[in-house]
């Protein structure tokens, strides 16, 4: 009788233990499904997500352009760059048919187109006039320029032209009343040195045309700092004073004169 009132306290005081136990089981239970709930939800959200980035399209990037290359878009701006660009453009192609003359020369090539830089003062056109508009040049015995005149009222400003033109060689012998001879020596080291010396010098004048034709643009503008207007001229000059540097390059080149 005894040990079965002490069993039945024994259960009655072990109730609570055991339902606070069930109590603390379901509660975990709640919670490991409710976070479940919440990762099968994440998932979900992620998943819909991915689908509809997919259904996006790419964009595309090839109508993207670099800060490099961007064109001039202010029309007075690019109106100024094609300006500059043919002046330089002018100076530069001057420069490779001196380079291209004093390498014929260099070379012992004689050719008309030695005399092109000469211009003939007139009484009546005192800035000068082309020495083809006068004349005719030719080549004899492969040395000598023979120069037939048009107008034998001319010959006496012709060989003075002849005479102060300023290219090394060229000495005039008047041989009637409308020919001049012009003998071309043949070029030796030193002349192939003094050809190169006097290029350098053109060459150097050359790119101070093309900075100052450059510092013009710029003050007409009055671009911003850091402009792409600014960035294309500057490429623009650099490209130019390049091109006069490989025409002197190419000339000493062909001279063979050492630096």
């Amino acid at each position: 009788m005894a040990t079965s009132i002490l069993r039945a306290g024994l259960l009655a005081r072990s109730y609570p233990v055991a339902n606070t136990a069930l109590s603390s089981t379901r509660s975990l239970s709640c919670l490991l499904t409710s976070k479940t709930i919440l990762s099968t939800h994440a998932h979900w959200y992620l998943l819909q997500h991915r689908h509809y980035a997919s259904k996006n399209k790419a964009k595309s990037t090839t109508s993207f352009v670099p800060g490099s290359k961007q064109p001039i878009t202010d029309e007075a701006a690019r109106q100024e760059y094609t300006k500059c660009e043919a002046t330089m453009q002018a100076a530069v192609e001057y420069f490779r048919k001196e380079c291209a003359t004093s390498e014929n020369r260099a070379l012992g090539r004689i050719t008309p187109a030695l005399l092109e830089p000469v211009r003939v003062k007139l009484p009546d056109n005192p800035k000068g006039a082309k020495l083809e508009e006068l004349a005719t040049v030719g080549v004899r015995e492969g040395s000598t320029l023979l120069i037939t005149l048009f107008d034998e009222h001319t010959i006496k400003h012709v060989e003075a032209s002849l005479y102060d033109c300023g290219i090394p060689g060229v000495v005039p012998h008047r041989q009637d009343n409308r020919t001049i001879k012009v003998p071309i020596p043949k070029p030796t080291i030193e002349a192939r040195k003094d050809l190169f010396v006097a290029a350098k010098r053109k060459a150097e004048e050359i790119r101070v045309q093309v900075r100052k034709h450059h510092s013009a643009s710029l003050k007409k503008g009055k671009y911003e700092k850091h402009s792409i207007e600014l960035e294309e001229f500057q490429k623009l000059t650099d490209r130019y004073i390049k091109d006069t540097d490989r025409i002197l390059a190419d000339l000493q080149k062909a001279t063979g004169v050492k630096a």
